[in-house]
């Protein structure tokens, strides 16, 4: 079977969208870290669409920061890839033609440099997920016993870190006379851009004061919230593609209609007139508090629960009534703690994201939402239960969650089946709770990862006992259980 590409394009068949432009006229605008399914179905995206508008500024050149397997899968293609936008018993079939080269950064960081060092670049855009920052969650400082970070620290000869990479590419741009990029982050992180910034400018002035200066005088780190569900390709997925197209497409996504961008208004060179989904704002914190403690938080949630009772989609969760009661109730606990912009109306918000996940097409799997818990829950639900609580207001369903969670790290459901805790702090987490000899142990042990859980939150008697009594039914009688026996205050 032949692989999608350039040659290919033209027996695709006739509903297939594909690009309405010249892909040999673009420049790579754009250097995007972190190449996964969310970029290519989100801000690839956009770039996509500002091409076909007539700006032929903004290709892509993507990275790889770890592996060489999306090289792998489009590279062969052209870099051409196929969206397919799945809504209830419609599916729409578009070929994104924005990427146009795939680097490998372990394997050739020069290559990875020099894109973003290029006249052409103007704007970087990252998905490097919270660990990628190299970050201390607790303090903000850089991480400097991590051993990619540590080499950083010493050499930026041969960069193994995206806030690396910045660095030496930044620094090869003021020698050369030209302005800074602007560098996105597209994670789902609160004030991401300042953690972007503080990282880029810590590792910078370990180096260069003056580059450090530099940067933080010109460039530019705008705040974001960025938001579509994009679940992981299946084998079958691509089979399903295949018999379609008639060509084989390794690299295609699968997403849902819905797609926003929020991005702050703080730019320091070009920008294309982004369009349909993208919103430039004065503050993005708001959006990003609304996104993390409705969507992101319920998403948590819903992973945790409906893994623990072996149902392996979000909308077959939903499917059970008492997990519905769960989710809005939780929502009710969240909505309180946010102030959304005047352009948001929550009701109508909560209204779409429970239209979203019921979508039976996307078939997003619990598992895939249940990774790296530890980086996700304190900006999901964490800082939504602390404001709660110095508020005097309730907690239950927020506290339900974070149960699910902790009795996640068991590694297995309950039905006894093991699954891999995915998560950077399972080994430290996984054994303190295995050495805990009860519930309130266990609770304890949870409680005393500052990295994970603010200490004056940890200190909480109320979120305490709250933890306790949920981990406890879950432990006994399940999430099933535990959810039959929830009940909004």
């Amino acid at each position: 079977m032949s692989r999608l590409s350039s040659q290919t394009l033209a027996s695709l068949p006739a509903d297939v969208i594909r690009p309405g432009y010249d892909r040999a006229q673009v420049k790579a605008g754009v250097v995007h870290l972190g190449i996964g399914a969310f970029h290519r179905a989100h801000q690839a995206v956009v770039f996509d669409n500002a091409l076909n508008a007539g700006d032929l500024r903004w290709g892509i050149t993507a990275a790889s920061l770890r592996s060489p397997s999306v090289r792998d899968q489009m590279v062969p293609q052209d870099g051409l890839y196929t969206m397919l936008v799945r809504d209830g018993g419609s599916e729409q079939a578009r070929i994104i033609g924005a990427v146009q080269d795939v680097i490998v950064a372990p394997q050739d960081p020069q290559a990875l440099i020099a894109a973003l060092a290029s006249p052409d670049t103007h704007i970087v855009t990252l998905t490097i997920t919270e660990k990628g920052y190299k970050l201390d969650p607790a303090t903000g400082a850089l991480i400097e016993d991590d051993a990619q970070l540590a080499a950083d620290l010493v050499s930026l000869d041969a960069p193994q870190t995206a806030p690396g990479y910045l660095v030496a590419a930044l620094a090869q741009r003021k020698a050369a006379g030209l302005a800074p990029f602007t560098a996105i982050s597209c994670d789902n992180l609160p004030h991401n851009g300042t953690r972007l910034r503080n990282a880029v400018l810590a590792l910078a002035r370990r180096h260069d004061a003056m580059l450090a200066d530099w940067i933080a005088a010109e460039g530019a780190f705008p705040e974001t919230m960025v938001d579509r569900i994009v679940p992981a390709t299946t084998p079958d997925d691509i089979a399903a593609l295949t018999a379609r197209l008639g060509v084989e497409d390794q690299a295609m996504v699968k997403t849902e209609p819905f797609i926003q961008w929020v991005i702050e208004d703080k730019f320091c060179g070009p920008r294309p007139n982004f369009g349909a989904g993208v919103q430039i704002t004065a503050a993005v914190a708001p959006w990003e508090e609304a996104k993390l403690r409705l969507l992101n938080g319920a998403h948590s949630g819903i992973a945790y629960l409906g893994g623990l009772a072996a149902i392996d989609h979000v909308h077959d969760v939903l499917a059970l009534p008492e997990a519905r009661i769960f989710v809005e109730a939780l929502w009710d606990e969240a909505e309180t703690t946010l102030s959304p912009p005047a352009e948001l109306d929550v009701a109508a918000y909560r209204r779409e994201l429970m239209a979203r996940f019921d979508n039976p097409t996307l078939r997003h799997r619990t598992r895939q939402i249940a990774m790296d818990g530890s980086q996700k829950l304190p900006q999901r639900l964490l800082a939504t239960i602390a404001a709660r609580l110095a508020a005097g207001q309730g907690i239950d369903a927020l506290a339900l969650a974070v149960a699910a969670w902790v009795r996640w790290q068991a590694g297995q459901d309950d039905l006894g089946q093991p699954h891999i805790v995915d998560d950077p702090l399972a080994t430290p987490i996984v054994a303190a709770l295995g050495a805990a000899s009860t519930t309130q142990d266990r609770v304890a042990a949870i409680l005393a990862f500052d990295a994970v859980v603010p200490p004056a939150l940890g200190a909480n008697p109320h979120f305490r006992d709250a933890l306790i009594r949920w981990l406890t039914i879950l432990e006994t009688d399940g999430a099933r259980a535990a959810l039959a026996t929830f009940r909004p205050a």
